[in-house]
């Protein structure tokens, strides 16, 4: 609950003066994060998928929902209605506990960590980061890590650009890496 609090105290005002909004309602705010995983060429294991379910669910706290393929595709061997990841959407309460943990917790246990590329934020102010394993999630235990899986995290916003939303990352405390060109200017 930290974080929220800290949004509504502290980086509203600040985006606020920064972008000269006439009223704090137009500052940009975090809408969702989904949690996203692709089973890959073990779509048709039930114990891998069980082990997705199970560990997406220490992740977030929440039940994973499975997503199916829409078309089949031959050249992946893949049917219609087969079960290709999982995911989890967080919103409200749940979304702010689990970005406090990625920037605090997370992001410092991930080995070789340079920080996040500002590149990532797209135009629309949304970005898009990838573990490559979960053991970066201090939830799980790497002595208990059977199958391995990569995840993905992507953040929606309601920023209008894309500068609206690296300030509002920024601001939440995401370590961004400085690039040597931006440097230089």
């Amino acid at each position: 609950m930290r974080l929220k609090e800290k949004y509504q105290k502290e980086i509203v005002p600040a985006l606020k003066e920064k972008f000269a909004y006439k009223n704090s309602m137009l500052a940009p705010r975090l809408n969702k994060v989904v949690i996203n995983v692709g089973c890959g060429r073990h779509a048709k294991d039930k114990e891998f998928l069980a082990a997705i379910s199970k560990g997406l669910e220490k992740i977030t706290g929440q039940k994973a929902v499975f997503t199916l393929a829409k078309k089949s595709v031959s050249a992946f061997k893949i049917r219609e209605g087969m079960t290709v990841g999982a995911k989890v959407t967080l919103r409200g309460d749940r979304m702010y506990d689990f970005v406090e943990k990625l920037v605090n917790i997370t992001f410092p246990r991930v080995r070789d960590f340079r920080g996040i590329s500002d590149k990532i934020v797209d135009r629309t102010g949304n970005m898009t980061i990838g573990f490559t394993d979960q053991s970066a999630f201090p939830e799980i235990k790497v002595e208990d890590l059977d199958n391995p899986f990569g995840v993905e995290v992507s953040f929606s916003t309601t920023a209008k650009n894309r500068a609206e939303g690296l300030e509002l990352f920024k601001l939440f405390g995401f370590p961004f890496k400085l690039d040597n060109k931006l440097e230089n200017k």
